[in-house]
């Protein structure tokens, strides 16, 4: 630089184009109530931050990575009367209203729901005979 006062300048008219705030020191502007409300961001941010590397985390199951999120969701695919696993979307409304599978509810449930409700179950004998 062969001005001195060639910064001055530049500072001179950056603040008579966007105003003196741009040209002032940041610490200007710091105090102690907005010191404790940035250290409090960071704790959340680090918080929400080490969630997500929890749920993104895989793990090792017979040699096959799966993310942690899948294996900690409370899935109903198995059916408790008959034991039969289903992907069938279906099942999943009788799994939550009746808890079972469509098939156990079309053979022990439809027309008979009082009695279902009331906690009466195949036996396994029955189930196995079906």
């Amino acid at each position: 630089m062969k001005d001195p006062n060639e910064i001055v300048k530049i500072e001179k008219a950056i603040a008579q184009k966007y105003g003196e705030d741009t040209i002032a020191n940041p610490k200007h502007y710091w105090n102690e109530d907005k010191e404790k409300e940035y250290v409090e961001q960071l704790k959340e941010l680090s918080a929400i931050e080490t969630k997500q590397q929890e749920k993104d985390q895989k793990i090792n199951i017979d040699g096959i990575f799966i993310s942690k999120k899948l294996l900690n969701k409370d899935s109903k695919r198995t059916c408790p009367v008959c034991s039969v696993y289903s992907f069938d979307t279906k099942d999943d409304l009788y799994m939550n209203r009746y808890e079972c599978c469509f098939k156990c509810y079309v053979q022990w449930v439809e027309g008979r729901e009082e009695r279902w409700k009331t906690g009466w179950r195949p036996n396994e004998s029955n189930v196995n005979k079906k």
